[in-house]
């Protein structure tokens, strides 16, 4: 078949690069326009744009799907299908229409969980054992389309949202080849998704991504784990942001005293950072504060002298 891939982020790639090698013919790519990024704010290309040129083929990056020029030149090139990874744009009806295929999406959980922008993410704070990959036709509703086949990946204890993302933007390559493959034969239907288990996956925000001390330690532990790399879990230290990589579960015997903590309160050993949860205290990991680079809990509670009674809070 004839196909236009599209697709913006690092995610995207595997997938790309498994249809390049296929045996369906990649016409073109279609990802989002540069964009600002680092300190400098200097215009930057997207990973599947980067990637798309150094495969030497034609890169579409409309501001909008819907904009005339576009379609008339998605409507010249003649695909087949438009397989879907991770673009980042919603795609109207005049141009889901053009492909005799549709545009075939692959989706990183097991629909119909976690529709939406962050379904690796809300899975892990969720507290999810098993996830996967799909992929269904795009239509006009948010992820709701037919599915055409899946993949099931388990959820590590130690998993970030970084870590399982990369895991099945790897499998769910192979499943949107084979997916396209069996469209080309002729012997892959879409199923309707059912009606039960539906759950949403907006976007995590940076406010979202805030440690409520309070909280259970093993819900603490799934949200930092499901903000990392992204946006980045933190708390607040002597009225400044700290963010935050994984935590560690601490043993009653581990901690000075056996164990009990006020929610936030520090407490703070020659080799480890303690702090207390709605249950039982965890050892911080790597922390950064504002202006720092990333280290070890100890070498940042040792620089900074941390008095007794000090904690972490939720502001």
């Amino acid at each position: 078949m004839r196909v236009v891939f599209a697709g913006t982020p690092q995610a995207a790639l595997p997938s790309l690069d498994a249809i390049a090698r296929s045996r369906h013919e990649l016409i073109a790519v279609i990802t989002r326009p540069d964009a600002p990024a680092g300190r400098g704010r200097r215009l930057e290309a997207s990973p599947v744009k980067v990637r798309a040129q150094e495969l030497g083929l034609p890169v579409l990056t409309p501001h909008s799907v819907k904009e005339p020029e576009f379609l008339d030149e998605l409507e010249r090139l003649e695909p087949d299908a438009c397989p879907v990874v991770a673009y980042g744009n919603l795609v109207p009806q005049a141009a889901l229409d053009l492909p005799a295929h549709g545009w075939i999406n692959l989706h990183f959980s097991l629909l119909p969980a976690w529709r939406g922008a962050a379904p690796v993410q809300h899975a892990i704070m969720a507290g999810d054992e098993m996830t996967g990959a799909s992929t269904f036709r795009l239509e006009r509703g948010l992820d709701t389309g037919p599915v055409y086949g899946v993949m099931t990946e388990a959820i590590r204890p130690t998993d970030t949202a970084g870590d399982l993302l990369e895991r099945l933007a790897q499998g769910g390559a192979g499943l949107l080849v084979a997916t396209l493959d069996g469209i080309e034969r002729g012997d892959l239907v879409a199923k309707p998704q059912p009606a039960e288990g539906v759950s949403h996956a907006p976007k995590v925000e940076v406010a979202d991504a805030r440690v409520v001390w309070a909280k259970p330690a093993r819900a603490i532990d799934r949200l930092i784990r499901g903000c990392t790399p992204a946006p980045g879990a933190w708390t607040t230290f002597r009225g400044e942001r700290l963010k935050l990589a994984p935590v560690i579960h601490a043993s009653p015997d581990e901690v000075p005293g056996h164990g009990t903590l006020e929610p936030g309160t520090l407490l703070v050993t020659k080799q480890a950072v303690f702090v207390g949860t709605g249950t039982l205290p965890v050892r911080l990991g790597i922390v950064q504060a504002h202006g720092k680079r990333p280290m070890p809990a100890a070498d940042w509670a040792r620089g900074i002298r941390i008095e007794a009674g000090e904690g972490l809070t939720d502001e």
